[in-house]
């Protein structure tokens, strides 16, 4: 199995930024894809990025068009982990973000970390 711990969170002004970290343990050879999703108060949990497996040479990348420019996701396979890097931070950014792995034995979800962006 796989186990996800987010960190990084917290309260930012806009236009500011926060880097997020996903540490994956456990079989993280059998991770596939990995990615991260946000949730806000009253919405449906969106797709924010994806990239490919910890262990993978081939690292691509994917972002829905509202953080294209702004967010970076990325890994560091030596630490297992996963990044997303935020700037230019906007008050619609505001949610619970969490990290997902896509693995042989199913899907793991780490139990998220909040994003605030206000003034």
């Amino acid at each position: 199995q796989v186990r996800l711990v987010e960190s990084g969170g917290g309260l930012v002004q806009p236009g500011g930024s926060l880097r997020l970290s996903c540490a994956a343990s456990g079989s993280v050879f059998s991770i596939s894809t990995m990615g991260w999703y946000r949730q806000a108060p009253g919405k449906q949990r969106e797709l924010v990025a994806t990239i490919n497996c910890i262990n993978c040479w081939d690292d691509s990348t994917n972002y829905v068009d509202s953080v294209k420019g702004r967010f970076t996701i990325s890994r560091d396979n030596a630490k297992n982990t996963m990044y997303l890097q935020m700037n230019s931070l906007k008050p619609e950014d505001t949610a619970a973000y969490y990290c997902k792995a896509i693995h042989t034995w199913g899907t793991s979800w780490g139990q998220g970390t909040q994003v605030t962006v206000s003034s």
